[in-house]
Parts: structure tokens; C-alpha cells; sequence
């Protein structure tokens, strides 16, 4: 074999006519030239040491750099021929790393296993499914802006699974959740709906129904709930608290309008209206950690620490490895006066997440 060309660690290497054989039903070509990674720190001397992994990885390497270039359906075939199980492998993988919180390398995976297969539906939503992890993550761990990236990246990686033809259920169902998280209550329905008429799981499906007929009944699907979230998000919220607002005359029972508008009111640091408006959402049935949270930060504000550490308190109990959550009992414990219980809660946030610069700098101050 002879070296052609190097783009960073690929190598492309001839293959000698005597090696023109078959791998099962697949028929190596000798005229076209074979992509080698070498390993990181070595030379081209390597190559003496060549492997079917340095040939598989740089096969990948290329399809995922260009997936639609020259060679690129024979390196698919290639690949698949030498390793046939290499989805199921890959796609293990990639689930292990994303629950060990590794989500960059997941990603990488599966973005070799995109290039693999361009019309997996599998592959598509698990995409979506580690990007929507990684965007959980970093809120749990109060990275907002970081979190609005990954969950932007989510969105357009659900968006491009739910275009495959014809319709994989299982992207359906997962992406109605996570439409629901964004509050995009209309898209969480459609996907639901859509979700019924090619169930198969009898379970899911009345889940997927369920939650359709919930959403109508509380009329979340309602453009002008849709649109208050939005401003609020984007910093507008005089005009999102409008919205909602607006939402709440028609349909003052229920609980997330009250939570939305409540929100809008915290960040513009309108503490007793906040409190009040999230008081509501609780007498209607809030649910999750993140009502308790906000409650917390205006109780806190308002110098109610007892208050807010009761809230706190209930957050903890339904996601207990929640930052945010843990940090700001941390403030409630130093704004007491108790600094050795602080440091015992930031100490904690640094435990879960080693990065956390409020945890950081709460401690340094201490």
C-alpha cells in the first residue's frame, strides 16, 4: 500500500491489485484509495502497524466530513461489511456516554453513525434525545444560556427526525414531550396525535392520547400562551406578561398560565406579584420542581428565607441532584448566617457539577 495524501491524521493508501478480494457479498475496489486515521502523536511510520479499527475510523471520519462525496456509499459498505453490527455497537456506546454525562463523545458516535446510515430514523432521534439530555443537564446545573444552545440544537435535531418518511413512532412520542418542555403546546399535540395513528404500544399510545385531550381541555395549544413564553424568553417581558395575562381572563384555571406569568414577573424583580402569581399555579396543581424554585428565589428576596427554604425543600425532594436547586438553599443558609451550612451546600453543587462558578465563587468568598 502507498501513501497518497494526508488531511490531519487520514491518510488515503492504495490497495494493491492482489488485494482486490471480497469481504461476504462485498467487493473491494483497488482503484478506490482507502482513509486510515493514525492514532494521535504518531508518525506515518504507522501505517506499518495498520488495523481494520485505523481503516474503520477513517472511513467514518470521511463519510461524516462529506456524506455525500465520490466514495462515500462504498466506504458505507465497506465499513458495514467489516463490522456488520456496528449500529447496535455505536448506538450502545453513545447511550453510555450520554447517561455518564460524556455527551460530546455521544454525539461524535452517533454523528459516525449518521454518516453510516443518513436515513436512520434510529440514529435521528437518538440524536435529538443526547442533545435534549445535554440541554437538561446544563439547566439542572443553572447553565441557562449554554442550555438554550444545546436545546436549540435539540430542536432542529427533532425537527430533521420528524421529516423522515414514513413517520418512526418513537420520534413522535419523544419529541411531543419535548415539544412540551418548550411549552409549544400546539406542536406537543400534533406529535401526540400523529403518534396515535401509528402506535403500536397500547400503553403509550393512551399515554400519547391522554396528554393530547389534556392539552386541548386546558387550551394550551392557544397561540397567545405560545407567544408569551416566547417574549419572556427572548427578554420582552412587559409584552409576554401581556400575553399571559391575556391568557389567564380566558382561562383563569389553569395552573401554567399562572406559572408563566409568574415568571415573567420574577425576572423583573416584582417579588410579591411573583409570589402570588406562583402561589396560584400551586393551588391549581403545579407540578415539577421548577414552581417551587422560582418561588423560592422571590421568597428569598422578600427576606422570607424560612419560606424559602421550605420550597426548596419540596424541589429537592422531586429532583434531588438539581444545582440550582441545591445552590440556592446555599444562599438561604448564608443570607441566615449559618456559613459552615453553605459551604456544605456548595460543596455539594461542586460534587455534581466541578464546574459550577456560583458554587466557585460562593466558596472563595467564604
Amino acid at each position: 500500500m502507498n501513501g497518497t495524501n494526508n488531511v490531519d491524521r487520514i491518510v488515503f493508501l492504495s490497495v494493491p491489485e492482489s488485494l482486490g478480494t471480497s469481504i461476504g457479498e462485498f467487493r473491494i475496489d483497488p482503484s478506490i484509495p482507502i482513509p486510515v486515521e493514525l492514532p494521535p502523536g504518531s508518525s506515518r511510520e504507522a501505517i506499518e502497524n495498520l488495523s481494520w479499527e485505523m481503516m474503520i475510523s477513517g472511513m467514518l471520519k470521511v463519510i461524516a466530513r462529506d456524506p455525500a462525496a465520490d466514495d462515500a456509499d462504498y466506504y458505507r459498505k465497506f465499513v458495514v461489511s467489516v463490522k456488520p453490527d456496528i449500529l447496535a455497537e455505536f448506538t450502545e456506546a453513545a447511550i453510555l456516554k450520554s447517561r455518564n454525562g460524556d455527551f460530546a463523545l455521544s454525539i461524535e458516535i452517533l454523528g459516525a453513525l449518521k454518516g453510516l446510515f443518513p436515513d436512520s430514523p434510529a440514529v435521528a432521534l437518538n440524536t435529538a434525545l443526547v442533545l435534549e439530555a445535554q440541554a437538561d443537564a446544563l439547566e439542572r446545573a443553572g447553565k441557562e444560556d449554554a442550555a438554550e444552545e444545546a436545546s436549540e440544537l435539540a430542536f432542529k435535531a427533532y425537527r430533521a427526525a420528524l421529516e423522515i418518511e414514513p413517520p418512526f413512532p418513537e420520534t413522535l412520542f419523544n419529541a411531543g414531550f419535548f415539544y412540551m418542555k418548550r411549552r409549544n403546546f400546539a406542536k406537543a399535540k400534533e406529535c401526540f396525535e400523529a403518534y396515535g395513528r401509528v402506535a403500536t404500544d397500547p400503553k403509550k399510545k393512551a399515554k400519547a392520547a391522554g396528554i393530547a385531550k389534556e392539552i386541548e381541555a386546558r387550551d394550551l395549544d392557544d397561540s397567545v400562551f405560545r407567544e408569551a413564553y416566547d417574549f419572556i424568553r427572548m427578554g420582552e417581558e412587559e409584552t409576554g406578561i401581556d400575553k399571559a395575562r391575556d391568557f389567564l381572563e380566558r382561562h383563569p384555571r389553569v395552573w401554567n398560565g399562572w406559572f408563566l406569568l409568574g415568571w415573567g414577573l420574577r425576572r423583573m424583580e416584582r417579588w410579591q406579584d411573583a409570589i402570588a402569581a406562583f402561589r396560584q399555579a400551586e393551588e391549581l396543581g403545579a407540578e415539577g420542581c421548577d414552581v417551587h424554585n422560582e418561588l423560592a428565589i422571590c421568597l428569598m428576596e422578600t427576606d422570607d428565607l424560612a419560606g424559602a427554604r421550605k420550597e426548596l425543600e419540596k424541589a429537592l425532594r422531586i429532583e434531588n441532584d438539581n444545582v440550582k436547586v441545591i445552590s440556592n438553599l446555599g444562599v438561604v443558609a448564608l443570607r441566615a448566617g449559618d456559613r459552615e451550612e453553605a459551604a456544605g451546600f456548595f460543596r455539594t453543587v461542586l460534587e455534581i457539577d466541578p464546574e459550577d462558578p456560583v458554587a466557585k465563587r460562593y466558596l472563595e468568598e467564604l
